[in-house]
């Protein structure tokens, strides 16, 4: 597969709502989508099977750097073309009166279901909705204080040792009709060897709220397999809408499923 361990080689996954990009007015990581990019792709992890990922990302804007330390992302293949997934988080952000403030973020709860196969002429396609419980502490920076709602469908064709992956969706914070935005991605990536995956990716989001503005952004990312079992992937990335934000995500894929030796 493009995003995911499905596949062997493991294809890159693009890194919750936007993905690896910790916003800098709150220091919420919004919903995630496939590390180590923002975009996700289509395919969900194979019936009965597991994905885990031990996963750390970082904004660096002007001086300020916030991060979540760590994440753990916990994908199941619970029907045969479903997956459910949840995340947690810890969150690292400076604190007026502290050096930091560190602590639970929210929990992101979703689930994919690919209603469309790859053929010779037509893509694969999957609907991922998902939503964020507020169980971070606001007050402290640690979370959005109220449920959030991603509502996105995602598209995949692969071609020789090429994939392409993309599409986008609808965010809103329940309650909050201030809160809403548009998000689109699109990424290529290229099978480098039987070990190594490459990708680049271009995202856009729409006017998020009155702190978090239209953004448009840009990651370059790498996966390399280490074994059948396990993943070493991450990314680099920052925005090109004059914010001189940068970017960052680490991660490591533990598989686990039947057919896993």
């Amino acid at each position: 597969m493009a995003g995911g361990s499905r596949r062997e080689p493991w294809g890159t996954r693009l890194c919750t709502l936007a993905g690896p990009i910790l916003v800098l007015g709150s220091a919420v990581v919004p919903v995630r989508a496939g590390p180590p990019y923002v975009t996700d792709d289509p395919e969900p992890v194979e019936y009965r099977h597991w994905e885990i990922f031990f996963e750390s990302q970082w904004l660096h804007a002007g001086k300020t750097v916030l991060g979540t330390v760590p994440a753990v992302e916990a994908n199941y293949g619970l029907l045969p073309e479903v997956q459910l997934s949840s995340t947690v988080q810890l969150l690292l952000k400076p604190s007026t009166g502290s050096p930091m403030d560190y602590g639970p973020g929210d929990v992101e709860i979703g689930i994919k279901y690919r209603f469309l196969q790859e053929k010779v002429g037509s893509p694969q396609a999957s609907i991922y909705p998902a939503v964020i419980l507020p169980t971070g502490d606001s007050s402290r920076g640690l979370g959005e204080g109220t449920a959030q709602l991603f509502l996105p469908l995602w598209f995949q064709k692969s071609s020789g040792h090429w994939t392409t992956y993309g599409g986008g969706g609808f965010q809103t914070a329940i309650g909050r009709s201030s809160e809403r935005c548009w998000m689109f991605g699109w990424e290529g990536q290229r099978e480098v060897s039987n070990d190594i995956t490459a990708g680049a990716e271009l995202f856009a989001f729409s006017h998020q709220d009155d702190y978090r503005g239209a953004e448009i952004g840009c990651n370059i990312g790498l996966t390399v397999n280490v074994s059948p079992r396990h993943q070493v992937l991450g990314s680099l990335g920052r925005d090109i809408t004059g914010r001189n934000q940068l970017t960052g995500y680490i991660g490591y894929l533990f598989l686990l499923g039947p057919n896993k030796e």
